[in-house]
């Protein structure tokens, strides 16, 4: 049965359990919403959706990303068509990234890794990446542990920012963001020091399906909860023929650490090292904006700095925090269907249909009202929201009907 199918029936009919003795058997009745999505649910077989933590068409999403930087992987994005960030039969993942695709045939987006790392700083990917263990997701949030370094990763979300929670190790640690590496087809980045603990920048993407003329620029604010020990940049050189003499980074990654002007490059990135005690943990912030960098940092603030001071500034309360308006949020959402009967195995497959189909369209503009126009044409303002990522392609034949049907108030806008 279509999804469609299933939530007309349940609207109207509200599918009657005709076996009340065995629904109250496994008790799916009292069970939360969120709990009924298995956000792991398309993410093998080509399913190319991903486990990461997103709301109700935000404009955030973050994504595990383990497409890239190993043989030992079954599907690598530059050996094949590859969109999805994350495959559930790969093993090596390279960081988390954000601003994500789901559901898609063509790449584009999941950039700004986000990595931690434990001992000697290596910029290169196809060497600190880790296997994945104990992945945990639920709507608004991803957990796992990065089994080389035994550090636990959480992350959740608000519409335009995210928090990422990194426990460590005793000993030397490492925070990174790659910007080198992307689904987009484009290449290219540009980032700076704001503070020892904040950083801002852009990357170019686009490219979408066959469109080479259709580039953007992704912004990005990104902030570490405590100050780092040392800090630096790191940048791709090209190859070199003379040069190479007095060299040695020649085709190979160079490392900036007392450089603090902006970068760019085609394969770029920023680390923040730390001495950690056991079981530190250390919180990342990134907001993200498609109009500049300036409102990437503003949605930063608009939308965590009230639940840090709430918190008096403690990034585990404020989390928390976060957390618990993620998942209130998503319970609002999917309770415009409630469906009565079936086996928690059914009640499981419809309502993360329906949770992949709440992930799109989605918001684009900033805190502040602004937007990127069509086709470059400058920035507008809005009072109310403006969506972007309409895939009509496919979806025009069900989703969009049912959207009409289950937020009639959304479609007005």
């Amino acid at each position: 049965m279509t999804l469609l199918r299933y939530c007309l029936l349940a609207l109207s009919l509200g599918l009657v359990a005709h076996d009340a003795a065995r629904a109250q058997e496994i008790n799916i009745s009292t069970r939360k919403l969120t709990d009924k999505v298995n956000p792991f649910i398309g993410t093998a077989n080509y399913g190319t959706t991903n486990p990461g933590a997103v709301l109700p068409h935000g404009l955030m999403s973050v994504s595990p990303f383990n497409v890239s930087g190993s043989t030992e992987n079954r599907f690598d994005k530059d050996a094949r068509w590859w969109s999805t960030p994350y495959s559930a039969d790969n093993e090596y993942c390279i960081g988390f990234s954000h601003v994500n695709l789901s559901g898609v045939g063509c790449p584009e987006l999941g950039g700004l890794l986000l990595m931690a790392t434990t001992g000697k700083f290596t910029p290169d990917y196809r060497l600190y990446g880790s296997p994945l263990t104990q992945e945990y997701a639920r709507p608004g949030e991803y957990r796992t542990v990065l089994e080389r370094y035994g550090i636990a990763a959480a992350s959740t979300v608000t519409l335009r920012t995210s928090l990422t929670a990194f426990t460590f190790p005793a000993g030397e640690g490492h925070i990174l963001l790659n910007l080198g590496q992307a689904l987009s087809n484009e290449s290219g980045a540009t980032l700076h020091f704001v503070n020892d603990s904040t950083m801002v920048g852009s990357r170019l993407m686009g490219s979408f399906c066959y469109n080479p003329q259709a580039v953007f620029r992704q912004y990005f604010a990104m902030r570490v909860s405590r100050r780092p020990h040392t800090a630096g940049y790191w940048k791709k050189q090209p190859p070199m023929t003379v040069e190479a003499q007095w060299d040695a980074t020649a085709d190979s990654y160079k490392l900036y650490d007392r450089y603090r002007q902006e970068m760019s490059g085609d394969d770029v990135g920023v680390r923040f090292s730390y001495r950690c005690e056991e079981g530190e943990i250390l919180y990342v912030q990134m907001g993200v904006s498609f109009v500049s960098e300036a409102n990437a940092l503003q949605n930063l603030e608009a939308e965590q700095a009230d639940l840090l001071k709430e918190s008096r500034g403690d990034y585990a309360q404020a989390y928390t925090a976060m957390l618990s308006q993620a998942v209130d949020t998503w319970e609002k959402a999917l309770g415009v269907v409630q469906v009565e009967g079936g086996t928690q195995n059914e009640q499981t497959i419809f309502y993360t249909a329906l949770y992949h189909m709440l992930i799109h369209p989605n918001i684009l503009q900033d805190s502040n009202g602004e937007y990127p126009m069509m086709g470059g044409s400058g920035i507008g303002r809005t009072e109310h929201d403006r969506y972007t990522v309409f895939s009509l392609w496919d979806t025009y034949r069900n989703v969009h009907p049912l959207l009409c049907l289950l937020f009639p108030d959304k479609q007005e806008q």
